[in-house]
């Protein structure tokens, strides 16, 4: 399928993995949460790399279902984030910015997929 470098979606995976990344590094080191946290890193940063794959992907078919992938990866980002929030490790606001971003990829995939898979 295309790759194009300022394709919206790489754009807001990438950031959103790096922003994963530095709450990880936040969470381990100073609060000594390792186990959630680690969960977040894996399935926050699996997003853009699903992304990336798919956009060499072999067919139509191939390109949406790592772009599937990469949407269930974001759906699990999304409990993670609701885990840690609920379980006090981290704020609110914390809490909000992320799960804004989390949200806006899981729409963006889930356009992606609908019309992927419903394409003639």
């Amino acid at each position: 399928m295309k790759e194009d470098k300022d394709d919206l979606i790489v754009i807001e995976s990438k950031a959103f993995a790096i922003r994963c990344i530095r709450l990880y590094q936040h969470l381990s080191g100073r609060k000594k949460e390792f186990v959630l946290c680690k969960q977040l890193l894996r399935s926050g940063t699996s997003i853009g790399a699903n992304v990336k794959e798919a956009l060499r992907g072999q067919s139509r078919a191939d390109f949406g279902a790592k772009m599937n992938i990469a949407l269930k990866e974001a759906n699990e980002s999304e409990y993670w984030l609701e885990l840690l929030f609920e379980t006090g490790y981290i704020s609110d606001d914390g809490f909000q910015s992320m799960v804004d971003d989390c949200k806006r990829l899981i729409r963006l995939l889930t356009a992606i997929v609908k019309t992927t898979f419903h394409k003639t």
